[in-house]
């Protein structure tokens, strides 16, 4: 079977990453798949650029200044929306004919436009879209956080700065053409997301199925013991948390400071066990004076593995998450999870299993889940086969197979191409 996988980078970006993962994971399992990105990062031979250097710099400017105009020029919200108006025409690329299964990824950001989409579902080739965030379900946003006009008719948004008719509308209007129109199957990274896209006006009636994001298990080993490289006080846990960028307001930040104030106050013998450290990017530094906890903060970071084996808890405190990356990354290396569970991350930590779930941002309930997993004797080794049972990208890569071929086989399908 030959597999062409489409997203706007090879490595750039958590999707970038699962969609490379996810090619990996295919070749290894039988099938010939390559990618064509606008945005090459690495020497994968199986990855090809499209567009001109200059003609794919235009298209980006060209969508980014119909948004600008329209935002009142807010800088703020610029990157926080897609409208999908610009993208490369692949139609007629050599890899594209070559492909039996079409998949799609992240393709905002003028890799491909809508109309460049519905272009690739007259070719008589299945289609399918990996959602890696609540995008194709919305209006413009990636993430509607607590707004809930997408189950309707999105308008106003406060990303666009607009009332009445914006862009979230004529986008969310050019979407439900789309999926109307075209026979795309969609797949959505974890339940919580497939629940938005049910939701959802524009995709309630979308075919819709739930596979995770592939992950690379072999390279995260469950270490037992590692030296002392922060100079841990001798009888606290180290505690990891990490982001690509730590304030990110979707990150919790404001959460994790609250819950180390209240466990320094309120529960001071958990205080006396726990090492706070941090990975990732953060605008402002100064916040993290406000940490009551000891902590390490190590900025931007490569060597994940080495991070975890010398942690025993990773913790999420983000507001909402397609999957939950960092969670599967810390089990991996044998770290026990706990996560407020608002979005994907319900599909990997099992409450009072392999992990804790507080279901709130409560700094009390968040403390209660630290604790028990300190004391819950959970093995390195079992959490490691949690990832590689469920998880990893040879499980993963069966899963989308077996999606292929049911495509190639649905006469349905056939009948409406």
């Amino acid at each position: 079977m030959n597999i062409l996988l489409i997203n706007r980078s090879d490595l750039l970006g958590g999707a970038a990453i699962a969609t490379t993962r996810l090619m990996d994971g295919l070749n290894a399992q039988g099938a010939q798949a390559r990618m064509l990105v606008i945005d090459r990062r690495g020497e994968h031979q199986q990855v090809a650029t499209v567009g001109s250097k200059v003609g794919n710099r235009y298209r980006f400017l060209a969508e980014r200044l119909g948004i600008y105009l329209h935002n009142g020029m807010n800088r703020d919200t610029l990157f926080q929306i897609d409208t999908a108006t610009h993208g490369v025409n692949i139609i007629g690329h050599p890899w594209v004919d070559w492909a039996d299964v079409v998949v799609l990824g992240w393709v905002n950001q003028a890799m491909l436009s809508l109309d460049d989409v519905k272009r690739l579902t007259t070719l008589g080739k299945p289609v399918v879209w990996v959602m890696h965030d609540m995008w194709n379900c919305t209006g413009v946003c990636h993430h509607a956080a607590q707004c809930r006009a997408y189950e309707g008719t999105c308008h106003s948004c406060p990303l666009t700065g607009k009332q009445g008719e914006d862009l979230s509308s004529s986008t969310q209007r050019r979407k439900r053409m789309l999926y109307k129109d075209a026979h795309i199957h969609f797949v959505a990274v974890s339940h919580w997301l497939e629940q938005c896209c049910r939701r959802s006006s524009v995709m309630h009636d979308c075919d819709i199925s739930v596979i995770a994001n592939p992950f690379p298990t072999t390279s995260f080993s469950p270490v037992t013991s590692a030296p002392n490289v922060w100079n841990v006080e001798s009888g606290r846990s180290v505690m990891v948390m990490g982001a690509a960028r730590l304030d990110d307001p979707v990150k919790g930040l404001d959460t994790l400071i609250a819950t180390t104030q209240h466990i320094a106050t309120k529960r001071p013998e958990l205080a006396r066990r726990l090492h706070l450290v941090l990975y990732g990017g953060i605008h402002d530094s100064s916040l993290l004076e406000q940490l009551a906890l000891p902590y390490t903060y190590l900025g931007y970071v490569h060597d994940l593995q080495n991070i975890y084996s010398h942690a025993r808890l990773v913790l999420s405190t983000s507001r909402y998450e397609s999957f939950g990356y960092t969670l599967v990354e810390g089990m991996a290396c044998g770290c026990i999870p706990v996560t407020t569970g608002d979005g994907g991350q319900v599909d990997i930590v099992k409450h009072r299993h392999n992990g804790f779930v507080t279901g709130s941002h409560d700094p009390a309930h968040i403390a209660q889940g630290i604790e028990w997993a300190l004391d819950a004797g959970i093995t390195r080794q079992s959490q490691h086969q949690w990832v590689r049972d469920h998880f990893d990208a040879s499980v993963i890569a069966r899963q989308h197979l077996t999606l292929y071929q049911s495509l190639l086989n649905d006469n349905n399908f056939k009948q409406s191409i």
